[in-house]
């Protein structure tokens, strides 16, 4: 099971690489190993994660503490993954740092969220009905991570979502791997056409779904 759990999370970090999602070291991921007690994998702080090694993750515990003796240092935002797997019977989580991301974030950022109405990749977050509206939340981005995680917590409402952090970045969550990174891939799309969309028609910025 843990090496199952470690390739899947590195083949996801490498399709994310090479999206060009990793700038600068930024962007973290995790993969919960077993549920009882909670240990999960999750990036080693510091790493480039273009590369595949064998130290890219590090198996921590409940409290986001090294599970086993080992020289690497959990990402600074392990915190965040243990707040989703604490509180959902999700399986993997996903944060990373985009352009994209991060001018979404300022733009709403004084609304609280972001939301997207008539847009099929809606569907992703399980989003079916014809009128149904996707609401992203977005929080400040505290620097002391334990309340970080505490404005985050407040999001966390189902075994898959997402939050913004303004000016910092995405943390998607899913039952699977997959999912997460479907998750994953719809915001990134939804954010890029919002910013186009703006572009061209300047106004809506200002609409309210």
């Amino acid at each position: 099971m843990f090496k199952e759990k470690w390739n899947e999370l590195a083949d996801v970090k490498d399709e994310l690489a090479g999206r060009d999602w990793f700038m600068g070291t930024s962007g973290n991921l995790a993969i919960k190993v077993q549920n009882e007690p909670l240990q999960f994998l999750v990036t080693a702080s510091g790493k480039d994660k273009r590369q595949r090694t064998d130290e890219d993750f590090l198996l921590v515990d409940q409290f986001g503490q090294p599970a086993v003796p080992t020289h690497l240092k959990p990402s600074a935002e392990t915190l965040l993954h243990v707040e989703i797997y604490r509180r959902t019977n999700a399986g993997c989580s996903l944060h990373v740092h985009t352009i994209d991301n991060n001018v979404i974030s300022e733009i709403y950022g004084d609304r609280g969220e972001v939301s997207f109405q008539g847009q099929e990749l809606i569907k992703a977050f399980d989003q079916w009905e014809e009128d149904a509206v996707l609401k992203i939340p977005i929080i400040r981005n505290y620097a002391h991570i334990p309340t970080l995680s505490k404005a985050f917590s407040e999001h966390i409402h189902g075994d898959s979502g997402a939050v913004l952090i303004r000016n910092h970045g995405i943390t998607v969550w899913g039952r699977t791997a997959f999912e997460a990174k479907k998750i994953l891939e719809a915001s990134e799309f939804l954010f890029r056409y919002q910013l186009r969309l703006l572009e061209h028609k300047p106004f809506q910025l200002f609409k309210v779904v």
